[in-house]
């Protein structure tokens, strides 16, 4: 299956999870902090890592669930790097849905083109090695928060939510390859 097909199944079943999450409690997410965001993602990550180290797990969720909380909890981010912190819960399944598809189609568009210039080099890339640069793109937030968000020569935020949503999508295709 090419890439980009992949790409689609993957991001149409988070997005399909982020709705019903949505009908289920609604947009409370809009109260969290950027930080606060950067850290659930962060826990995510290193329960993978763990478990890749471990070999075991002794929560029944798995690691294809946590590679797509990853995904969404970077849409989500994303969102509130746009739209700002909200002390309610203030965005309609109809808006949060539309931010969540321009996020994903933004993200896609960059995955082409680092596609296209790498030529899929990520192929030949094992899944841990997506958890450990997910877990370093998370310092590097982590960094630039602490930095109120400025930065000399480096990325936004932004570029490193993209990633870590790219380099999610990209596990999850490995490991259904199995």
């Amino acid at each position: 299956m090419k890439t980009s097909d992949s790409f689609d199944l993957i991001t149409n079943d988070c997005h399909a999870l982020f709705n019903k999450k949505m009908l289920d409690y609604g947009s409370a997410w809009r109260i969290l902090r950027l930080s606060s965001l950067t850290d659930q993602i962060f826990i995510k990550a290193q329960r993978i890592r763990s478990i890749e180290d471990k070999g075991k797990q002794a929560v029944s969720d798995t690691v294809d669930g946590e590679f797509r909380g990853i995904i969404n909890y970077s849409i989500i981010a994303l969102i509130q790097l746009e739209k700002g912190l909200s002390d309610s819960a203030d965005l309609s399944l109809e808006e949060a849905s539309k931010l969540y598809q321009q996020y994903i189609g933004k993200a896609k568009s960059l995955m082409i083109a680092k596609n296209h210039d790498y030529d899929e080099a990520w192929r030949d890339m094992r899944v841990g090695s997506f958890t450990d640069l997910i877990l370093q793109k998370l310092l590097r937030v982590k960094q630039i928060e602490d930095n109120k968000g400025e930065t000399l020569v480096s990325e936004g935020i932004d570029a490193n939510y993209f990633d870590m949503i790219n380099y999610s999508i990209f596990a999850l295709i490995k490991l259904s390859e199995k």
